[in-house]
């Protein structure tokens, strides 16, 4: 088996279980390990570390998948990854009134790479790295062992896949077409999800609990939805007991499923506007207007792709949580997110509160908000925790 070898004091994050190995830890590489190939990591004095995905093009190495020397990295060991990732969300799949979760989530799960969303009797599936690309036929296998999965789509077209040096690649993998859009319930709201076309996998599952929150918090008034992608903030808002909905989205055809889904739910269009636009441009646009709102979520995509990007993201976190705050009417509350793995939530934290100060509003976090149980986090893999959130409110 080809291996590499750290370079001296290289191998605290390995022994501490850290899944990653970047470029600049290593010293050398023994053999021509092909991408996505099963090596050995060892110390700089050859002691066996772990055992790990080779990506010869990605600055994240070597993605490890066992610290266990007599285990072997084979179909069967993939598979049982799949099948115990699965079985943990044994509660969900039981729920009757969730329809749609997280099956598999990458490194925290122990198959780096690889996430598998279900959406009723449909999965969809991510290879997002060459190691799970490598195993791939373990996993499909593995995935339609469930009588109850009618089909299994491809969604591997992320970010994280073109850094791999993998092109994209969605579509049909096995069983019948899913339907277009396919009807899906979560805690007692209903929401049409395109899974082909739709952002991430069809819909931000993630988001799920905060949604419950959001609705137990809601109370009569206006309901600002900033980045509102296909509506659901705006659905958990009117569900909540609010009166109207102004909803920016940068895409027009989110909006129109937006407005189906309020339509699903059984609220009438006429209590929605709808604005698209680039959030930041038409919140100033409010601003300048005079407008004021009871409630106001913040939950845009991505700022901070890479660790590079972190600066950049900052300000533009700041920007349009300042522009929220001076939109907010006296009491008002705030659901604002980051999804960006590299801001931490220290820094969020304290991002939202120069954005309070700039904005001259006083504000408490009631609440920190975070991604649901099956995105979980291995202790040892804190950038596992992507999703931060902060229910705040604005003093009267």
């Amino acid at each position: 088996m080809p291996e590499i070898r750290l370079k001296p004091r290289r191998e605290k994050p390995v022994l501490q279980r850290h899944p990653w190995i970047f470029s600049g830890a290593i010293e050398s590489v023994r053999g021509t390990p092909e991408s996505g190939e099963t090596i050995d990591i060892l110390t700089s004095g050859g002691e066996w570390l772990a055992r790990g995905a080779y990506s010869p093009l990605s600055q994240i190495r070597v993605r490890i998948w066992t610290w266990r020397e007599t285990e072997t990295v084979d179909e069967a060991f993939i598979a049982r990854r799949t099948r115990r990732a699965i079985a943990s969300r044994s509660a969900l799949a039981e729920d009757p009134e969730i329809t749609a979760y997280r099956e598999v989530f990458s490194e925290s799960d122990g198959i780096p790479g690889l996430v598998v969303d279900r959406y009723g009797d449909f999965r969809v599936a991510q290879f997002l790295t060459v190691g799970a690309e490598r195993w791939r036929h373990a996993i499909v296998g593995a995935l339609l062992e469930d009588a109850g999965c009618r089909g299994l789509y491809e969604r591997s077209d992320g970010d994280t896949r073109a850094l791999e040096g993998l092109p994209s690649r969605t579509g049909r993998i096995q069983g019948v077409e899913p339907e277009r859009p396919i009807e899906i319930r979560e805690n007692g709201l209903k929401f049409a999800v395109d899974i082909a076309q739709g952002q991430k996998t069809g819909f931000y599952l993630d988001q799920r609990e905060n949604r419950v929150r959001f609705k137990s918090l809601a109370r009569a008034g206006e309901l600002l939805d900033c980045f509102s992608y296909t509506g659901a903030f705006t659905v958990s808002g009117l569900s909540g007991g609010v009166d109207r909905v102004l909803a920016i989205e940068s895409s027009a055809q989110a909006v129109e499923a937006a407005r189906g889904n309020v339509v699903l739910n059984g609220f009438g269009d006429g209590r929605c506007e709808w604005i698209v636009g680039d959030v930041f441009v038409e919140l100033r646009r409010l601003r300048d207007a005079g407008r004021h709102f009871d409630m106001i979520a913040v939950d845009p995509p991505r700022f901070a792709p890479t660790s590079s990007h972190v600066p950049k993201a900052a300000r533009g976190y700041k920007d349009v949580n300042m522009l929220a705050f001076k939109l907010l009417r006296p009491g008002g509350l705030l659901f604002t997110f980051s999804c960006s793995g590299g801001v931490g939530p220290e820094l969020f934290q304290k991002i939202i509160a120069d954005a309070a100060l700039d904005a001259g509003v006083e504000a408490n976090v009631i609440e920190w908000l975070g991604q649901p149980a099956d995105h979980p986090v291995a202790l040892a893999f804190p950038e596992g925790r992507y999703l931060k959130g902060l229910a705040i409110r604005v003093g009267e």
